[in-house]
Formats: structure tokens, C-alpha cells, sequence
């Protein structure tokens, strides 16, 4: 009887362009996990922000945080295993920090939203996993390229490496449950195959005690 509960959410956490909406492909597709993407298609607010972000990045990250919160109350609902691309976490740690450091998001809004932010987090369960896709600036910018997203093209190289600053003190100090770190300058998932086995390998070890 000793075989460890089922796990319910896995978290995939990542700097753009790490490779997170990959990941979440491919391992929903051989755990049989059911993926939970980011919507960006339909965000009301993204375009606007690319263009004037000190005017919208409040209404940017409030919407981020409500989608997020919905994801997570969904995962706490159901019974199925979900795997998410990105999680409720980023956008409170690294996304907001990050615009309010920039002169972006005043003071006054960055409180408000983070204090928001601290009491969803008490209300919902941490993920049985969370796997952080580390990356260094270039292998980053990289992959941003070659997937030559529109509203990408704007995104300016020290925008990305402080967000990477941020996500890497984050992950330091990430104490919430289990933590797989995957180093992509090394582990080139979405093309070879035995680094995408290896990553299994590991998950498995984590989650299931499969050593």
C-alpha cells in the first residue's frame, strides 16, 4: 500500500525562450498529463503592453494572476495530473519585480499586487513538481529568434538578463516542494531525444522513487 499518491500538478518554470512550452508538449504527451498553456493569443492586454509598458503593466500582471490563480483552482478541482507552462510564482517573483525595477510598474502598484499575490499563494497548494528550464542570455536569445514571434521582436537584451537574475536568485530560494533543474545550454530536449530521456529519468526519480 505504500505507493505514493498520485501526483496531481507539475510545473514547468522558465525564462522566455528556455523551451517551456516544448517541454510541457512532450512530457504531457508520454506521461499522459493533460497540458496547461499560457493563452497568449487571447490577452487583452499583451499587445498594448509591448507598447506602452509603464501604462499597462499593473493591468498586465493583475490579468497573469487571475488566469494563473484559475489554472491552479482548476489542478486543485480535478483529478487528472496537469502540467502547466509557467506558474502563479513567476509572475509574482520575477515578472513584477522585474517591471517595477525597470521604472515600469510604480510603487505603489507593485505592493498592491504582490500583497494580492501572498494571499492567493496561502490559498492554493505549491506544485508536486516544479521544473525550472535554466538557461544562460545567449542560448535564450537564441531560441526567441529562431521562433520569430511577433511581439517578441521588441524584447530588449537586458530585459532578458534581468529576468534571468531574477529567476535564478527565485530558484535559489524556492523551498515550496520538490525542484528538478534542467541546465538547456547542455540538454537539448526538443531535438534529441535521449536528453529528453534523461529528463524523464529524473522525474521519475523524483516523483515516483524510481532510482
Amino acid at each position: 500500500m505504500a505507493k505514493s499518491k498520485k501526483p496531481k500538478h507539475i510545473a514547468v518554470a522558465g525564462n522566455i525562450g528556455a523551451g517551456k512550452t516544448t517541454l510541457t508538449e512532450l512530457l504531457s504527451k508520454h506521461y499522459k498529463w493533460i497540458p496547461q498553456f499560457e493563452d497568449v493569443d487571447h490577452n487583452p492586454y499583451l499587445m498594448d503592453f509591448y507598447e506602452d509598458m509603464p501604462r499597462w503593466s499593473f493591468n498586465l500582471q493583475i490579468y497573469f494572476l487571475n488566469s494563473r490563480l484559475n489554472q491552479l483552482l482548476e489542478i486543485q478541482r480535478g483529478t487528472e495530473t496537469i502540467i502547466q507552462d509557467r506558474t502563479i510564482y513567476e509572475d509574482a517573483n520575477i515578472f513584477a519585480p522585474n517591471l517595477h525595477d525597470m521604472g515600469l510598474m510604480s510603487k505603489r502598484d507593485f505592493d498592491n499586487y504582490y500583497h494580492f499575490f501572498q494571499t492567493l499563494q496561502s490559498m492554493v497548494q505549491p506544485p508536486d513538481l516544479l521544473i525550472y528550464l535554466k538557461a544562460s542570455v545567449p542560448t535564450l536569445v537564441g531560441q526567441i529568434q529562431k521562433r520569430g514571434r511577433e511581439y517578441e521582436e521588441n524584447i530588449r537584451l537586458d530585459y532578458i538578463k534581468k529576468l534571468n537574475e531574477l529567476y535564478n536568485k527565485f530558484i535559489e530560494g524556492y523551498k515550496e516542494g520538490p525542484l528538478l533543474i534542467i541546465d538547456v545550454d547542455k540538454n537539448n530536449f526538443p531535438e534529441k531525444d535521449e536528453d529528453l530521456g534523461e529528463i524523464i529519468s529524473k522525474i521519475d526519480a523524483t516523483l515516483y522513487g524510481l532510482f
